[in-house]
């Protein structure tokens, strides 16, 4: 082996094992925030892994039990009358569940369906995570208080009762769950590479056998079967098909923006290799196929492990297979020592993740940058924390396809002018040393011109030419940034044509590129107009303009 190969294999061993550590508590308290015995989470960090390690195009994406995939699960199935967390029902609902966002997510990936997502705006995305943080602190009020908080009652409702019972609050479960976020957050302030979560487990447990907490009221995890899981495909029937497939849609929408996006941001680092898209929905795909079958709960990308483990120097996913390994390793011979595990400390780790989840930083941004985008993100973030999670996302989904079409129907047209003493025309109200050329009035439209903008063009260019206190002898298009064209889009061209022709005005194209002209030409348009009105760019068009008029001055 060679020198560097060595070297990859170590940082790989590292990065694995640093990765590994920080799986353990993680997938233990997510499992717990998705409504499953605290096993699955072990589970998830298992066979997904190792499917992902053999087919992901990301060499640094870590794949395992997420708290936004994990609240999405919990909340989905909650919803399913009769159907209680922590039941073996609950429990095949979960692994069905995984089964068919793995199915959905390689179907996209094999009919190349990717592009789907793009229907869930960034803006969308930020307000959905932001208002998921808040459903998840609901979630640990019981476990960070101490005391039971029917899972039933809405966000709002759970605060309130949390709020109006405080005298319930039992102490030493609230000083664990406080102490383990504040020395958690220590050492990822310290360095991040720490596993402060592991960090906090092992001192925790020990306090909580050596001082018999749990008889003093501090809940603990208890027993955890021992092994590594057994092969079993998750039952399902049409019925719990239909009962789950509005979890199953959400968790695969969000699942694969979590994932793409983690990958490509890793891809971006290093620039020494290409994440595929297409693959990495197949890659992820598979894995939760695989997971379900070996009964590990719906698993994502973390952006937090991915970053520890890119961090800590993973050169291939050889660390995702020794992170697997190490995971079991665990089940096989240490799930006893968490028999006294509190799930306070469980609580601390999922709480300390939320500050990450609100995106209150892109808000401030939005605001600045985009207000359409800034309200966009507030209707989101509101729908979903009164509403709930599914119909967060699918009225996120109408408002990005909304806005996609809003924007689209009402493009940006600009009024052009000369630059003094140069050959280039910008828009007038930009400039303020702009000349209007004498008798012309040079619009350029920036947007493919189709059925949803063009009744917005042709209204616009009459309402233009109407407003011209100025007699007109030509109207130039600069269709340089047209780079479509349907049916719609060719009937408005006509009937501005017929507008100014009627007015006595001339109609010049200028700089439309080839497909355009190919496609215009093909309809009889270009024969429509004339030949002699179509120019390759907008300076030749107004030079020809000129001397026409130069000629007939001195006729």
């Amino acid at each position: 082996m060679k020198d560097s190969q060595k070297r990859n294999v170590t940082a790989d061993i590292i990065a694995g094992l640093t990765v590994g550590v920080m799986l353990i508590p993680q997938g233990m308290a997510y499992a717990v925030l998705a409504g499953l015995p605290p096993i699955y989470g072990l589970y998830g960090g298992l066979i997904p892994l190792v499917i992902y390690a053999f087919i992901g195009s990301s060499r640094q994406l870590a794949i395992g039990p997420v708290a936004v995939s994990s609240v999405l699960v919990a909340e989905g199935i909650s919803n399913i009358p009769g159907v209680e967390v922590l039941t073996p029902e609950f429990v095949g609902y979960a692994l069905a569940a995984g089964l068919f966002i793995g199915l959905l997510q390689f179907l996209f990936g094999l009919l190349r369906m990717g592009f789907l997502v793009n229907f869930l705006s960034q803006p969308v995305i930020a307000g959905f995570t932001t208002a998921a943080a808040f459903i998840i602190l609901a979630s640990q009020l019981s476990d960070f208080l101490g005391f039971p908080i029917d899972r039933d009652l809405s966000l709002f409702q759970k605060f309130s009762y949390a709020i109006t019972h405080l005298d319930r609050a039992h102490l030493l479960t609230v000083v664990f769950c406080t102490a383990s976020m504040l020395l958690m957050w220590i050492l990822k302030k310290f360095d991040r590479r720490i596993p402060s979560a592991l960090a906090v487990v092992i001192p925790g447990t020990f306090l909580t056998w050596f001082f018999g907490l749990d008889k003093m009221g501090l809940e603990i995890i208890g027993s955890i079967p021992q092994g590594l899981p057994a092969f079993e495909v998750p039952y399902f029937t049409v019925d719990i098909f239909r009962s789950l497939f509005p979890t199953v849609v959400t968790v695969t929408l969000i699942g694969i923006i979590e994932s793409i996006g983690i990958a490509k941001t890793l891809e971006n680092k290093h620039q020494s290799y290409i994440v595929r898209p297409n693959r990495e929905l197949i890659a992820i795909g598979l894995s939760k196929m695989g997971g379900a079958l070996f009964q590990a709960m719906p698993t994502s990308a973390s952006f937090t492990r991915s970053a520890i483990n890119n961090s800590a120097g993973a050169r291939t996913t050889l660390a995702g297979i020794v992170t697997a390994v190490l995971i079991g390793l665990t089940l096989l011979l240490f799930t006893s020592a968490f028999y006294y595990l509190p799930k306070a400390i469980l609580a601390a780790i999922i709480l300390l993740a939320l500050p990450g989840l609100i995106e209150h930083k892109e808000a401030i941004r939005l605001w600045k940058f985009h207000r359409s985008d800034f309200f966009l993100m507030l209707a989101t973030f509101l729908v979903t924390l009164i509403f709930g999670i599914e119909e967060g996302v699918e009225v996120g989904v109408v408002l990005s396809i909304l806005n996609i079409f809003y924007r689209a129907s009402r493009p940006h047209i600009a009024v052009l002018g000369i630059m003094p003493g140069k050959t280039y025309y910008r828009n007038i109200d930009r400039f303020d040393s702009i000349q209007s050329e004498p008798e012309a009035l040079i619009v350029r439209f920036d947007n493919q011109l189709f059925f949803a903008n063009a009744s917005y063009f042709k209204d616009k260019i009459r309402e233009l030419v109407l407003e011209e206190n100025r007699p007109l002898k030509c109207f130039f298009l600069d269709a340089k940034s047209i780079i479509d064209i349907d049916s719609s889009g060719l009937t408005a061209l006509r009937d501005i044509h017929r507008f100014l022709r009627k007015s006595g005005i001339d109609f010049y194209v200028c700089g439309a590129i080839g497909p355009i002209r190919d496609r215009l030409t093909k309809s009889g348009f270009t024969e429509e107009i004339g030949a002699d009105r179509w120019f390759l760019s907008l300076h030749e068009g107004i030079v020809h303009f000129r001397e026409r008029e130069d000629k007939k001055a001195e006729n």
